[in-house]
Formats: C-alpha cells, structure tokens, sequence
C-alpha cells in the first residue's frame, strides 16, 4: 500500500539492522520518508542501507538504546538534520535466553529490560518532547510481542519486558494523547528473522519445520514485510485515529487458547 503522508517525513527506526526493522526501514524509504536507521550492529545497518532505494535520504546509526545520552543524541542529531521528528518506531531488541525461573539471572534480567523497554522509554522521552515542544502531532509505534499477551513465546525476562512495553503504550498514549502523538504497538508472533533463528534452526535441526508456525490459526509464521506492514500503517495518517493499542500480528495465535506443552 501507498501512504502518501510518510512522503518527506522524519522518520527513525531502532534495529534498523536486520528482520522487521529493516523490512520497517525498507517500506517508509519506498514511501518517500527521510530516515535515521539505528542498531547496535553497524555491518547489519550497511546491509539494509544496501537495498535501500536508489536516491532515499537516510542517515546510519551505531547506537545502544539502554544508553540515555545516545539515545539523547540520536534524537537531537535527527531533529538537526531533518529539521523536525515525525515518527518513532522502537524496534531494536533482544530475547534472552530460557532458563527456568528458579534459574533467572539479574544481569540478564537488566540486559534484557535495559534493551527492550527502558530503551523504548527513552527514545519516546525525547522524541516526544521534541515533537511535543513543535505543536504536536506525530507517531510513535512499538515492536512489542504476543510473549507481553500470554506465555509461551519467549523466556521469562523477554515476556516480562514485552508486556511491560505494550503497557508503557497504553500509558504513554494517554499522556501524549492530548498533544496528538499516537503511540501504538505491534505484537508480532513467530516471525523468521535473526533474532529467532535459533528456533528455525533448532526446528530444522530436528526435522520439525512443518511445525513452526502451527499454534497460529493460519498455521505458519510471518515473514518481516508482513509485520513491518502493519508497523507502517500505524505510523501513517491511514491509522490517524488509532493510539494506545496492541496490535497482535500473529495469524490468530493469541484468539485462541494455547495449549500446555506445545512448546517447539
């Protein structure tokens, strides 16, 4: 789909380097926006700057989103550069790993919170101010997870971080709302990207690949472009009227009750 809207916006894209965030980065180029792409791995941001399309306006960022005062300068080097801040997209995370919870680890625990939700409260505490101090209006979206919905799809600390996450939407949709800044989440189910490659190898590994994907009513996973679609429309004018949701992309996975011991 074509949003005219996204043409000449600023837009920034957390973990730009590879999966959704690339496929996110990729579509608000072919609509004309004007991005900032950040990760923390440099050789993933050259390859998605790679298939970017010819003549899209973009700057690269090498950054950790836990950090306040890289955050601090990826906003205001943004705003310097484009002129104003148009959009958000928090996509940059991790998953920890899935010990049990007699097992959890502290240092773990706070990679895992640093990265996936108090990374997004920073970006979205300067972002907003900008956006707020400007006059309003604007568009922020999370990539949450169905893991923050139910359990089952992540580890302890990974489901723990995503459904904190998509409640710091819904409460920080409230506090921008009046300064019409929408702020939403995607939660997406099992997506192949790099960060699940361990589960599509482990699958691969044991021959169980025509299971992936089974626990979703349409009974397979998601390819990035089909997250990123939805990450893009509620950027756009198109959801104009939308903020303050979740939004589970997860071919009916979480309409229905998952069953005990399913796990892949």
């Amino acid at each position: 789909m074509h949003y005219p809207d996204l043409e000449g916006k600023s837009v920034i894209v957390t973990g730009a380097g590879s999966g959704i965030g690339r496929a996110a980065a990729l579509l608000f180029a072919k609509n004309g926006a004007r991005l900032m792409l950040g990760d923390r791995n440099s050789e993933g941001l050259d390859a998605t700057a790679g298939e970017l399309p010819e003549g899209a306006e973009y700057q690269l960022r090498t950054l950790d989103v836990s950090q306040e005062p890289e955050v601090e300068a990826l906003i205001n080097d943004t705003v310097s550069r484009y002129g104003r801040l148009d959009v958000l997209c928090n996509n940059a995370g991790v998953t920890g790993g899935y010990p049990d919870v007699t097992e959890q680890d502290v240092e773990e625990w706070q990679w895992v919170l640093g990265v996936n939700l108090i990374g997004p409260m920073l970006t979205t505490k300067y972002a907003a101010k900008h956006m707020r101090e400007r006059g309003g209006g604007g568009a922020i979206v999370n990539t949450a997870s169905v893991a923050g919905i139910r359990s089952g799809a992540g580890g302890n600390a990974y489901s723990a971080s995503k459904a904190g996450l998509i409640n710091f939407t819904m409460t920080s949709a409230c506090d921008l709302g009046g300064d019409n800044i929408r702020v939403n989440a995607v939660c997406p189910g099992l997506t192949r990207t790099g960060m699940t490659k361990r589960v599509f190898d482990y699958a691969e590994e044991r021959g169980k690949m025509d299971k992936l994907g089974t626990r979703a009513e349409l009974r397979r996973y998601a390819e990035p472009e089909e997250i990123a679609a939805v990450l893009v429309f509620l950027a756009s004018e198109q959801a104009s009227f939308v903020t303050g949701q979740a939004w589970a992309v997860d071919g009916g996975n979480t309409a229905s009750l998952n069953m005990p011991g399913m796990k892949v």
